[in-house]
C-alpha cells in the first residue's frame, strides 16, 4: 500500500468515526427559556408578596431518574409504566436544578428576598420542594402535555408550618422534545405562580 493511499484510508476512517460520534450525540439542549414577563403571570399582588419576607429556597429534591439530563416521557396510550428517554435531545442540566433555578428567579420576581443557607439565620423560613412527576405525557401520537407535580413544605425553627402539593399540567405544541421542554417550563411557571399565593397566605414569622 503507497502512502498515499494509507492515509487515504486513515482519513475515511476518521470521518466514519466522526460520524458514528455525532450520531449519537443530541442534537439539542433545553432549558426554561426567560422568565415570562411578571404582569403576565398569575401570582400574589407585590404587597401580598412581601409578607412572604426573605425566605431560603432549599434545592428541589426528587426521584433518581431525574438526577440526570436526559429528557423521558411517557406513551399512556401504550404503557404508561414505562419511561422513555430521548435518543438526541437532552436538558441543559437535570430537571432538579432547572427547577431550583426557576422557583428561586421566580420568587425574587415577584419581590421576595431569597437568601442562601450560609447566609441565614437559623429562625428563618425554609422552602423545601421534592418532585413526585415530571414528565411529558403521550394521550397520542399526536398529543401531549408536559406535567409537573410537587411537595412544598415550610419550616420555621426547624418546626414545620404547612406542606402541600402542587400540580400543573401544560399541553405541548408540538410532539417532540422541544414541545416538552415548552410544555414542562410553562406548567413549572404555574406551580411557581400557586407556590407564592400559598406562601403569601401563610402566617408571618414571629
Amino acid at each position: 500500500m503507497t502512502t498515499t493511499i494509507r492515509n487515504a484510508a486513515v482519513v475515511a476512517i476518521a470521518f466514519a468515526l466522526a460520524a458514528c460520534a455525532s450520531k449519537g450525540s443530541p442534537t439539542a439542549q433545553y432549558d426554561f427559556g426567560p422568565l415570562p414577563a411578571a404582569a403576565s403571570t398569575a401570582g400574589p399582588a407585590p404587597a401580598s408578596a412581601s409578607k412572604i419576607g426573605a425566605i431560603i429556597v432549599a434545592d428541589v429534591s426528587g426521584p433518581a431518574a431525574l438526577d440526570t439530563e436526559r429528557m423521558h416521557y411517557r406513551l399512556l396510550y401504550s404503557d404508561a409504566r414505562q419511561s422513555r428517554p430521548y435518543a438526541y435531545n437532552q436538558w441543559v442540566s437535570t430537571p432538579a436544578q432547572l427547577l431550583t433555578q426557576r422557583m428561586k428567579a421566580r420568587l425574587s420576581q415577584a419581590g421576595v428576598k431569597v437568601l442562601s443557607t450560609t447566609d441565614a439565620a437559623a429562625s428563618a423560613t425554609v422552602l423545601r420542594m421534592e418532585v413526585e412527576d415530571f414528565a411529558q405525557n403521550f394521550d397520542s401520537a399526536t398529543s401531549s402535555k408536559g406535567v409537573l407535580s410537587l411537595r412544598a413544605s415550610v419550616f420555621r425553627n426547624h418546626q414545620l408550618v404547612d406542606q402541600r402539593t402542587f400540580s400543573g399540567s401544560v399541553a405541548a405544541p408540538s410532539a417532540d422534545a422541544a414541545g416538552g421542554a415548552r410544555a414542562l417550563a410553562d406548567a413549572s411557571d404555574a406551580v411557581a405562580a400557586d407556590l407564592l399565593t400559598w406562601l403569601a397566605a401563610l402566617p408571618p414569622s414571629k
